[in-house]
């Protein structure tokens, strides 16, 4: 009966991790691309089923006899992105079934599959006195001063939450920086004076000797209010960051994909043309809100002036991207640009998964540069097909 007992609780932990190899060693394909400007993957690239099974499973045969899963994952999502000793590395937002936040390293030697989290999540030093009561949506940035900066969001309960309301919130952005993606040191949380902030990204590179932000004032939590838009401060010491001479450079715009709000994606990338921004658009709908992806380039030498900016979405969710815990979304907050100009986009969908998409530098230039901007009305939209008809016939 003993030995029945050991091989009926083997065999089932052996199906456990033959599952999980299944998962990590599945190959994926590029989908045709429909606009020639990116090509989505057939799979996502990390899922909950991702997850190692020794953050799942207590191995202990005398303590977990039933190979019962003891701790459980919800989604793994909004990645920040590097690369690093040669490897695609991805910052995850992991989601637990608490409902718990943290980060978490994945790799893959190419950038689209076999995705294989490091051993053990990152370990997030705690703001004495004011620890974070939840983590989430890390971008990644190597800076020119030569370390990685690490800006997420950390959210609060509102201190002045009336008596029995436990769903409001305080955000900011919280600051770690790395040398090894390992050690992590944490600075202060970001100081402004624009209101709550969820979406902060730094700049690869000195303006006039400080520290740019890229950034996204809030009234409230969720509200924008009278916030909005993508802003861009500085900050000339990052052991002390205090926002200066904050101001809006890409506004949210009505009835547009980002009438509601709009955030920065991860850092921008350098061309010879400009800076290529992604980032995210939320309008309203009847069934809820729709996030989608949009691009946007800046000057070289004045990154605070946009001059180039197509109309419409970028990318938006699709098929069964459209569901999940919230559904109809896609964000980004991680790219990676390799040495012979390939461009990866590590986007998420629903909240619940992430996906990848490929393309080039020269197909991103040509898409900011030559597609049509928006015209913000339905006659202008009519007139823009029409020139663009009438362009076509001629000889």
């Amino acid at each position: 009966m003993m030995r029945k007992d050991l091989y009926v609780r083997s065999y089932k932990l052996e199906k456990v991790f033959q599952d999980y190899e299944a998962v990590i060693n599945k190959k994926n394909e590029p989908l045709h691309s429909k606009n020639g400007v990116y090509n989505r993957y057939k799979n996502p690239i990390i899922t909950a089923d991702h997850i190692p099974v020794h953050w799942r499973y207590d191995l202990n045969e005398e303590t977990n006899p039933n190979v019962l899963e003891r701790i459980g994952f919800n989604a793994t999502f909004n990645a920040g992105a590097i690369k690093w000793n040669d490897k695609y590395v991805l910052c995850v937002r992991v989601e637990g079934n608490d409902r718990k936040s943290f980060f978490a390293m994945a790799e893959s030697p190419n950038g689209i599959d076999q995705f294989e989290f490091w051993d053990k999540p990152c370990v997030i030093p705690q703001i004495e006195g004011n620890p974070d009561t939840n983590v989430y949506d890390m971008r990644l940035t190597k800076h020119e001063d030569g370390w990685i900066y690490g800006i997420f969001c950390t959210e609060r309960k509102d201190p002045n939450a009336k008596a029995g309301d436990t769903s409001s919130a305080i955000a900011n952005a919280g600051i770690v920086r790395t040398k090894d993606l390992i050690n992590w040191e944490r600075l202060p949380d970001l100081i402004s004076n624009t209101g709550q902030q969820r979406n902060v990204v730094l700049h690869p590179e000195f303006v006039d000797g400080k520290y740019a932000l890229y950034t996204r004032p809030q009234d409230g939590f969720i509200d924008i209010g009278n916030g909005g838009g993508i802003g861009l401060g500085y900050v000339v010491d990052m052991l002390n960051p205090v926002v200066e001479n904050e101001k809006i450079i890409n506004n949210k715009v009505y009835h547009t994909i980002f009438e509601l709000k709009n955030g920065q994606g991860p850092a921008p990338i350098k061309t010879e043309k400009g800076w290529l921004h992604i980032a995210h658009g939320v309008r309203n709908t009847a069934a809820g809100l729709r996030y989608t992806l949009y691009m946007f380039m800046t000057d070289l030498n004045d990154i605070s002036k946009v001059i180039h900016q197509p109309a419409g979405h970028f990318m938006g969710p699709q098929d069964e991207e459209r569901v999940g815990d919230v559904s109809n979304v896609l964000f980004v907050n991680g790219w990676i640009e390799d040495s012979d100009g390939t461009v990866y986009i590590y986007y998420a969908s629903s909240d619940t998964r992430m996906h990848v998409a490929t393309t080039t530098i020269e197909k991103l230039i040509d898409y900011c540069i030559n597609t049509p901007k928006d015209t913000y009305t339905s006659a202008g939209s009519v007139q823009t097909i029409i020139d663009l008809i009438e362009k076509n016939k001629r000889p």
